[in-house]
């Protein structure tokens, strides 16, 4: 898979401290929307195959995004999965008062 960018945490602490609030995937996807694909929410979500609406929630943090959903998009947008997953479970967990960290990595394939 080519990838468009490869977003590592160190990365997103550098964004965080410029918008002086954690980085959600809604705020994630705004700024990947922005920079890549200068591009309305209209367009772009036909590429990730939403409603105009929808992806405005999204943006805007209204509507989380389950791991599944959140690694179909980083495919559609040709984006490392494993960021979108960890920045889905990430918001799950925030959204519900939990003060954990998630880090994932991907599962080693067995024979």
């Amino acid at each position: 898979m080519r990838i468009n960018s490869e977003i590592t945490r160190e990365s997103l602490k550098k964004i965080e401290k410029i918008l002086g609030e954690p980085v959600t995937l809604g705020k994630f996807i705004w700024a990947i929307r922005q920079t890549d694909y200068e591009c309305t929410q209209l367009e772009f979500s036909k590429k990730l195959g939403i409603s105009r609406q929808q992806l405005c929630d999204i943006e805007h943090n209204r509507k989380s995004i389950s791991p599944a959903m959140a690694s179909e998009y980083a495919k559609k947008l040709n984006y490392s999965p494993d960021q979108f997953v960890r920045m889905a479970l990430q918001g799950m967990l925030d959204r519900a008062g939990l003060d954990f960290l998630v880090d994932i990595s991907p599962r080693e394939k067995t024979a």
